[in-house]
Parts: C-alpha cells; structure tokens; sequence
C-alpha cells in the first residue's frame, strides 16, 4: 500500500496531530493511543516501516509521539492521513466483536509481514546491532590489551604513574564515581531505572534487566574466586575493599547494568542515540579508571572485567531480542487463528 496524496487534513484531529513539519522529508506526530502503549508501537512502526516510500520510522510509547522520515516530495498531511488509518485498523483488531471477515484480511495482511520477519530474520533491533557491531571489536582490543599488559608486566608501572596524579580534590571525586559502581551504587541505579516509567509494563526488559545484573554478580564472583589474584599494594588505600582482584566487579557490573541502561534509553530515544551511547561509554570508563586511580586494582582486572561484562552484555541483549520476536510471532498466530 503506497503513501496517499493527500493536500489537507481537519485542522482538528483527533487522532493524529502533527507536532513538527518544517522540514522536508520529515515530521513528528502526536498519536492517541499510542501512549504506554507497546503492542501498538510495534504494530505502528511495523505497518508505517512496510509502506512505500517509508525510510525510516521511531514510535515512541513514554511520549507518543512518532518519528517518520520520508520522501521530500511527499507531503507531511499525507503521512498523518495513513497513520490515522493505521489507527483506525488497530482499533478495530482489539475489538473482539470486529475481528470478522473484512478485519480478518486486514489481520491476515499484517500477519504475514511480520511473520516474515519472524523469529530469526531480524532478531536484533537497530540499537542493538549497533551495540553489538561496537561491543565485537572492543572485546577483541579489551582482551588483546589484557595479555599484552600481562605479558609485559606494566601493571605495575601503570599504576605507579597514576599515582602522581593524586590531589584531594581528585581524590573525593574518585570516591564518588567509583560509589557509582559498587555495592551501594549499584542497587539504587538498577531499583530507579527498573520502577522508572521508560520501563512501564515493559516485563520483559524488567526481567532481562534482572538476570544481567545478577548474572553478572554470579560470574564476577566464581571468576575471582577461580584466579584468586590479591590486589595491589602500592600504597595505602581511601576506600574499603575485599575479595580477589581479577576481573574488576567495578568495571564488570558497571559495563553490564549502565550497559543495558543505555540500551534501552538508545531504543526508547533514537535521535539522542549517539549522545547517550557516549556518555555510557564516558561513565563506564571513568568508573574503571577510578579504581586504578584508588590504587585497588591493576589495570588486567579492569580490561578484563570490561570483555567479560560486555560479553555478557551482548548474551543478554541477544536474548532479549530473540524473546521478543518469539512472543510477537506466538501473538500473531493466536490471532490469526481467531
């Protein structure tokens, strides 16, 4: 189905209100219904991605508002006139008493274009193929570095010159960040996040977001105790610590839950996609660093937890994906059924 020429929309639309048309070949709309509203984002962006013409489209549930980016020689009021017919059709699939012979074909026509991208064909999203693009080649330089600095045993030296960058001032704001990554930290970052309203009866990504946590804290603890390497000692410490060493549970736990943060606020917010990318990246690091600058861990703990917690990360988020594309494809066959 192919994008109507249309000149004018009611100056009052109830359904479709469009937000920002200035420039060519894309408009922001106001959609009713579409807030806090998951199965109809995805049938949204499903249906308007399958258009012709269509280059590219972001439904946002939390604001309800869609992105569509389209050919400059369309016009905006045609693209609002086919999402609310879009709107129209989704209606009338939730209505039980409608589902009967002419929705029935409309269902039919959706089912099999989502089906065809079901389960398998497309299991990642764009965030996160995008993650994971960036997360194979920096396992592969995290692990390299890991064994080169082993091997030639700057470790030590590393650290010794980090040292001579102490002041007291440095010093309380590497308390501070490295807090961001530990025990007391953590709980409140992954209880704010978990109950926060991007996460509004989403189940799924709650639940995913929970098995990476403490699956991250599972395998941090069984890896330090199957090296069992003791900590630094270069000088005395400001901070308290205990256990083994290797990896970092620092840089582990940090790179998996502000990780899967910055997932999900990638996906939930597209345009800002690079920004929050790169200010997880920031925060990431700069936990990891503090730990050196603490002087209680070498620098192999810390790359080392990064690989294992970014592969983690990647398992997890593959996971999600493919859970996700398994219950669409289950729904749309139970309704094709009826």
């Amino acid at each position: 189905m192919g994008i109507p020429h249309v000149n004018k929309l009611p100056k009052q639309n109830p359904l479709v209100q469009a937000l920002h048309t200035a420039v060519k070949g894309r408009a922001r709309y106001k959609v009713n219904g579409l807030y806090r509203s998951e199965a109809f984002k995805r049938y949204l962006e499903l249906r308007l991605s399958n258009e012709k013409g269509i280059r590219q489209v972001s439904a946002n549930s939390y604001t309800g508002n869609v992105l569509v980016l389209f050919p400059y020689d369309r016009n905006p009021n045609a693209i609002a006139l086919l999402i609310q017919n879009i709107v129209f059709d989704y209606r009338k699939q939730i209505e039980k008493s409608s589902i009967e012979t002419e929705t029935e074909k409309k269902q039919d026509v959706v089912s099999k274009a989502i089906l065809a991208e079901t389960p398998l064909q497309q299991p990642i999203d764009k965030a996160g193929r995008q993650l994971i693009l960036l997360s194979g080649t920096a396992v592969g330089t995290l692990i390299a570095s890991t064994v080169l600095l082993h091997k030639l045993g700057l470790d030590e030296s590393i650290l010794l010159a980090i040292q001579r960058l102490h002041t007291p001032l440095l010093d309380r704001i590497a308390i501070g960040i490295t807090s961001l990554g530990g025990s007391m930290g953590l709980p409140l970052i992954c209880l704010a996040f978990a109950t926060s309203p991007v996460y509004y009866n989403r189940r799924s990504e709650v639940t995913t977001f929970g098995v990476a946590t403490l699956g991250a804290i599972a395998l941090n603890s069984l890896l330090k105790e199957r090296f069992g390497r003791a900590r630094p000692a270069l000088w005395d410490w400001i901070v308290n610590v205990g256990h083994y060493s290797f990896p970092s549970g620092h840089a582990m736990m940090s790179m998996v839950v502000y990780g899967f943060i910055g997932y999900t606020l990638a996906k939930e917010f597209p345009h800002q996609r690079k920004q929050i990318f790169a200010l997880t990246i920031l925060l990431i690091g700069a936990i990891g660093f503090s730990r050196l600058y603490l002087g209680v861990h070498w620098p192999t703990d810390v790359a080392a937890g990064y690989a294992v917690g970014l592969l983690w990360l990647i398992a997890c988020i593959l996971g999600f994906n493919l859970w996700q594309k398994y219950r669409l494809s289950k729904q749309l066959i139970t309704v094709k059924s009826h």
